[in-house]
């Protein structure tokens, strides 16, 4: 009879928040897998949990599911597990568990800490209804689609998303050209330092010098009559300064620059937005 494959969601910050049902698993399972093995040896060691830890990362998941399907199909349970928060969640896991059901593994949650369900209760938002976008991409192109995409669900809905330290400022900077409004940003949940920013974009920036720790950013829905810059798609824009572009003679910085007062963007915005 084949194992289980649990998906075992850990504490974000505190360790209090780990729940018996989990250690009880942990310490049952012929293995855990683990994005950093050193992060989870830290936190079975602390619970005294014998360590048994195979690392599972977003560049070897692929490969290591074979080996753990195998000894899954050996009658062997493992569970899987990410540096904080429930696998599967802008963490590594999603393939192993697609791959698993594939193979007739049986697979159980062992639901616990989400840094998203965290933040939306300390939020304080009127509309429960929300987008989860993940961390922001990183290749240009990626990027724009994933802001047109997050200005498209604003419209309607409260979007989060999470990013990393070094990236923070970067995007905050790319969200100030579209939102307007007052956002929050937690950063480090449920941890010594834990820290929550609001007010628009720009005011949160000057809070964030020296940026460390994990974030996690709440945009709520965009306030009507706020919504006019969103919806300015990235071939609008290059129409625009194509048209401009042919009028003047110019150069396409010139023109971005104009582009971008008519439609209330900023002109590093534009310019960066239509570069290929």
């Amino acid at each position: 009879m084949a194992g289980t494959l649990f998906v075992v969601a850990t504490p974000i910050g505190h360790l209090e928040d780990i729940s018996a049902r989990a250690l009880r698993i942990l310490r049952d399972v012929a293995i855990v897998a683990a994005e950093d093995t050193r992060r989870t040896g830290n936190l079975l060691r602390h619970f005294s949990i014998p360590a048994r830890i195979l690392s599972l990362h977003e560049h070897n998941e692929r490969s290591r599911a074979s080996e753990l399907i195998a000894r899954l199909s050996r009658g062997e349970s493992v569970a899987i597990v990410s540096d904080a928060g429930t696998p599967g969640v802008s963490d590594p896991g999603a393939e192993l568990v697609r791959l698993a059901r594939g193979a007739g593994v049986t697979v159980v949650a062992v639901p616990g800490p989400s840094a998203v369900a965290t933040a939306i209760s300390l939020s304080g938002l009127d509309n429960p209804e929300f987008a989860f976008l993940g961390f922001p991409p990183i290749r240009l192109k990626d990027r724009k689609r994933w802001f047109e995409r997050l200005a498209h669900y604003q419209l309607d809905l409260a979007v989060v998303c999470f990013e990393a330290p070094h990236r923070i400022r970067r995007t905050l900077e790319e969200l100030e050209v579209s939102v307007k409004q007052p956002i929050l940003v937690f950063r480090e949940l449920t941890k010594l330092h834990e820290e929550c920013l609001t007010g628009p974009p720009a005011q949160v920036l000057q809070h964030l010098n020296h940026p460390q720790g994990e974030f996690t950013i709440v945009i709520p829905k965009a306030e009507q009559g706020r919504t006019v810059n969103q919806a300015v798609s990235v071939d609008v824009l290059k129409r625009e300064i194509g048209l401009v572009t042919e009028k003047s003679g110019g150069s396409k910085r010139a023109a971005a620059r104009l582009v971008a007062e008519k439609f209330g963007l900023s002109t590093k915005y534009v310019y960066e937005a239509v570069r290929d």
